[in-house]
């Protein structure tokens, strides 16, 4: 559903609605227009804006006007009206004037209190939320209908949907391009992302370095994100967390030329990763990681690893290299440290480096504690590192995972980007 703004006027102010629709015109293109037949098409030649045409309004115009405000699709209308000579053909004001009061949409019926509401408009934030509609097990219609409710009375909300045959990418740098034009204009906006993982990462990655707040209302399995920044997975708590305005700056990384704003993983990680496929996911929710993991366990090849770190050039045989820029507790094979800390402008490596079956599982068990008490826990058969910079070849070649997505890559460069994604998030994480 598009965000309809309404143009109508009387014949004699139809030359003061498209004079208005012209000073106005770079805050108007913001919306999705509606007008009658011939006010459309005056708008049009004047401005060059595009604009839907209903019925001319001696026929019947404003009641299709009043019928989208019903319908919810219309955040505001503009009705010029003659007060003093009006012309029996021109559209009746009082049915348009009494459906807005009922639904609470500002209706402007003069040029004064127009350019009024158009400011107004043009101090509110511009909010272009990414909405994965397959994501989850929810009921996206229902969830769609909450995240509006919270967020339309804050911020002029512009939602894209996410499609099979479109990378969520690129909507994500058209809303960013469409920023930047307000930014120029002295307005401001956000990109939101709502969706599992994939659409989550994916989006942030476009976002990485461009200071637009990112805001995230995770609907997926495991929301690995939202958890590993303290985010909220409450959907409600979520679209809270993005009204109330407040953000923190954390880390994002490059793997390649790759945007990472979780981890990658060789080997282990990425085979995991790879074994859930969207069935298991569907079928067992967060439960298929940790069936595919104990899979990979068991399965899981070792391989050599050359490591080259802050001038080093370090060598292991192993089955499994996890570099992580932040990471939820879940993912086990990332916490030697025992946490991931998102905004130290470091990356955390974990490499286990144990030789027998028997080890593999003390170590497994080592990752495990430290996730849940959060700190370091020694084992020599556990390489720890944290660096800015560093990267991995690998021999034989492994299959690469980077924030949930299989790649190719050898050798592998990974670089950190301090503060380089600024998040919306509550007042009390830290």
């Amino acid at each position: 559903m598009s965000i309809c703004v309404a143009l109508i006027a009387h014949n004699s102010k139809k030359d003061d609605i498209v004079a208005l629709a012209k000073k106005y015109r770079s805050i108007l293109s913001r919306y999705h227009l509606i007008a009658p037949d011939d006010t459309g098409q005056q708008i049009e030649a004047v401005t060059g804006l595009t604009v839907e045409h209903l019925a001319s309004g001696h026929q019947g115009g404003d009641i299709q006007i009043a019928a989208r405000v019903v319908s919810g699709e219309v955040t505001g209308v503009i009705f010029l009206m003659d007060g003093l000579t009006p012309h029996p053909q021109d559209p009746d004001h009082q049915a348009l004037l009494r459906i807005c009061n009922l639904y609470d949409v500002p209706i402007a019926t003069n040029v004064t209190t127009a350019e009024l509401c158009i400011q107004s408009v043009a101090k509110q934030r511009e909010a272009y939320l990414i909405f994965n509609p397959v994501a989850g097990q929810g009921n996206p219609d229902r969830d769609l209908a909450l995240i509006r409710q919270i967020l339309e009375p804050q911020v002029n909300l512009h939602t894209i949907f996410t499609q099979s045959d479109i990378d969520p990418i690129e909507q994500a740098k058209e809303a960013i391009a469409a920023i930047r034009a307000l930014q120029d204009e002295g307005a401001s906006g956000c990109i939101i992302a709502s969706g599992g993982d994939g659409t989550v990462s994916a989006i942030a990655g476009a976002t990485l370095e461009t200071g637009i707040p990112f805001g995230v209302i995770p609907r997926g399995t495991a929301n690995a994100f939202a958890v590993a920044l303290g985010l909220p997975t409450n959907l409600k708590r979520s679209c809270e967390t993005i009204a109330g305005g407040n953000t923190r700056m954390v880390d994002a990384a490059y793997c390649n030329d790759v945007p990472m704003v979780l981890l990658a993983g060789v080997g282990f990680e990425a085979g995991m990763v790879n074994n859930a496929s969207r069935e298991l996911k569907n079928r067992l929710g967060t439960l298929a990681y940790v069936f595919s993991a104990a899979q990979q366990f068991f399965t899981q090849e070792d391989f050599n690893a050359t490591i080259e770190i802050e001038g080093q050039v370090l060598e292991f045989k192993t089955g499994a290299v996890t570099v992580a820029n932040a990471a939820p507790p879940s993912s086990v094979s990332a916490q030697g440290f025992g946490k991931v800390i998102p905004d130290d402008g470091l990356l955390e490596v974990t490499i286990p480096v144990s030789n027998t079956l028997l080890q593999d599982l003390n170590t497994s068990a080592t990752l495990l504690v430290s996730a849940l008490v959060k700190t370091q826990l020694e084992d020599k058969n556990l390489v720890c590192l944290r660096t800015h910079r560093l990267k991995v070849t690998t021999d034989p070649p492994q299959t690469l995972v980077v924030d949930g997505e299989i790649l190719e890559a050898n050798p592998i460069e990974f670089t950190c980007i301090p503060k380089g994604l600024t998040v919306f998030s509550p007042l009390s994480t830290v």
